[in-house]
Order: structure tokens, then C-alpha cells, then sequence
């Protein structure tokens, strides 16, 4: 089986992220669906700014761990526009050998905790 590229994996980790935000009633403003592009989402919620920052990564990595450099980069940028900013990491590992790569077809678990604000 075809192993996943690195932009897939990302894919996949903005619809989880992506999911949860519609499900907590977040507005999209903006969606950058490229890895190193941050944020990936600019979002309204109760009429205030939201910057959200998704990385993916794979087991053994653990998805809370974040670049702390990059993220007070980010929530530097979101103070200019009055935003409050998150940290979205989201682990993925396959379902059947947490060794095996991810690939197409295949089934893979899902580690995510929600959102994490940068303060």
C-alpha cells in the first residue's frame, strides 16, 4: 500500500481540527490548508478573532507538544488583530501496527485533545 505524504496527513489533520471547530460554532474566516503556513484557521466565535494552528504528527511523536517559538510567533501576530490564538495537534498512528506507516485505504487512530490557547 501507498504510504501517505506529509500533506495528506496534514489534510487529514485539518478535518479533525476542522470538525471540531463546526462543532464548537466557530466561523470560518480563512482556511490555509498548507503545513507551514500559520494559521491554518482565522475563525469568529461570540464576535471575537480566533487564530488556530494544526500540526500533524505521527506515533511515537505526541500531538501536544508544540514549537514554542513558532506559537508565540503566531500569537504575536494575532495581539495586532485582537485575536486569541491555539495550538491544534492531532497524532496519528495505523489502526492495525502503530509501527506501520499511514497509508491510503488503511484504518489509523486519532489522538486529539481540542484546542490549546497560547496565553
Amino acid at each position: 500500500m501507498e504510504a501517505l505524504s506529509e500533506q495528506e496527513i496534514h489534510q487529514l489533520a485539518m478535518d479533525v481540527v476542522g470538525e471540531d471547530l463546526k462543532d464548537k460554532s466557530f466561523e470560518f474566516l480563512t482556511v490555509n490548508s498548507k503545513p507551514k503556513k500559520d494559521p491554518q484557521f482565522v475563525c469568529l466565535k461570540d464576535k471575537s478573532l480566533h487564530f488556530i494552528v494544526v500540526k500533524a504528527c505521527l506515533y511515537p511523536k505526541n500531538p501536544i507538544i508544540f514549537d514554542a517559538a513558532l506559537m508565540n510567533q503566531v500569537k504575536e501576530h494575532g495581539v495586532k488583530f485582537k485575536a486569541r490564538t491555539y495550538y491544534a495537534g492531532v497524532g496519528f498512528a495505523h489502526a492495525e501496527d502503530y509501527q506501520k506507516p499511514l497509508s491510503k485505504n488503511a484504518p489509523y487512530v486519532v489522538n486529539y485533545d481540542g484546542l490549546q490557547e497560547i496565553l
